[in-house]
């Protein structure tokens, strides 16, 4: 297959974070045409600005900017700096032929000095629900609607809110790559650090913020102490004082994609206990489907994007007895109980792929690419 023009990617989150959304539609991207995926800023006192680079990935160049500013994210005070170093950059990697992808509306002024042939703004997440966004979110986001060529949206709540505001915005909910998560299916390759925890063990994996309804994990832990929870993921935003702590509560820290399905395969229940609050509101939460190829029972609270679509397979409460309720409801399930949801899992995940999501989004590049050129002649 021919390249295809390359993909300047400005990312909120970084590469080597926890592995979602936009690794897994950049990587794949990557297989046909070559990616420059841009990071925050890294402040470094005394660093003139400059490039930092790695290729984690096949096709993949990621780029952080070191630099004395201390302004966090896309700061409006790191303009300048992108603006002097990107050229010589794209010059440097032969990058002339390209589209432009954003995750997030701040980095736009950065941006102001490509020339990309199409504009795509990914909107995974509504960044500015979430503690300690930038009040220039908004204005930004406008300004982004009113200069992209394709919107696509993580969620079906997300394309709702966005819908009227372009008029070429297009709904690719979280997806999965269903093959890498069935390896849970078989208990031996349970972590090894599950080993000494008794069970029942019920286990969440993802990012720790101030998306997660503290208050239900420590009722959870009180409630039922002999049950072990296992808490894989970064703590990020909230200060770690704050996390409940008892005997049965496990934070295992960040674990890295590859091992991910080794700590499903050692959990007999899968949570989602997430808070309801402004920055839940629009979340589409990738775990969900891969804890569906595990085939693992699911708990969650109800967010609408799990239960909207997702309400007949994952068990959903609201309360911190209720949820409670549900644990016990999932650990009991009969082998009918069990079939039947392990079939309405299956039947999601024949209908999505990562793979699929890219192809798509693939033909809606190509036909803008060929309006753009289309106009353009004319």
């Amino acid at each position: 297959m021919p390249e295809r023009p390359g993909l300047i990617v400005f990312s909120h989150l970084r590469w080597d974070f926890v592995f979602q959304r936009p690794q897994h539609l950049i990587s794949r991207f990557a297989a046909n045409r070559r990616v420059l995926f841009i990071e925050e800023p890294i402040h470094t006192p005394g660093q003139e600005p400059a490039w930092s680079l790695h290729r984690p990935a096949h096709n993949v160049l990621v780029a952080q900017l070191t630099t004395s500013e201390p302004a966090p994210g896309f700061d409006a005070a790191h303009t300048d700096a992108f603006r002097q170093l990107l050229p010589p950059l794209l010059c440097s990697e032969g990058l002339e032929d390209y589209a432009l992808w954003l995750y997030t509306p701040l980095a736009l002024p950065m941006a102001q000095v490509l020339e990309p042939r199409v504009v795509v703004y990914d909107c995974m997440d509504e960044l500015s629900a979430f503690r300690g966004a930038s009040p220039e979110l908004l204005a930004r986001e406008a300004e982004l609607l009113a200069r992209a060529d394709l919107v696509f949206t993580g969620g079906p709540s997300l394309f709702r809110a966005k819908r009227d505001r372009h008029p070429n915005v297009h709904c690719f909910p979280s997806s999965v790559d269903a093959a890498h998560f069935r390896a849970a299916l078989d208990p031996s390759i349970a972590a090894p650090d599950l080993a000494p925890l008794p069970r029942p063990r019920l286990g969440y994996y993802g990012v720790i913020d101030e998306r997660m309804d503290l208050d239900m994990l420590a009722a959870l832990a009180e409630m039922r102490p002999t049950w072990q929870i296992v808490m894989v993921g970064p703590v990020v935003k909230i200060d770690p004082a704050t996390l409940p702590r008892y005997p049965n509560i496990h934070y295992l820290g960040q674990r890295s994609y590859a091992e991910l399905p080794a700590y499903l395969a050692g959990w007999d229940v899968c949570l989602m206990p997430f808070a309801l609050n402004e920055a839940t509101r629009f979340i589409s939460p990738t775990k969900t489907l891969e804890y569906m190829a595990a085939e693992k029972p699911i708990v969650s609270t109800p967010i609408t994007d799990v239960v909207d679509p997702y309400g007949d397979a994952v068990y959903v409460a609201d309360t911190p007895h209720a949820f409670v309720a549900a644990c016990e409801r999932a650990l009991k399930e009969s082998p009918a109980e069990r079939a039947a949801r392990v079939e309405r899992m299956r039947a999601v995940l024949a209908a999505t792929s990562w793979d699929e999501t890219v192809a798509a989004m693939e033909r809606l590049l190509a036909q803008r690419l060929e309006a753009r050129e289309l106009s353009r002649v004319a």
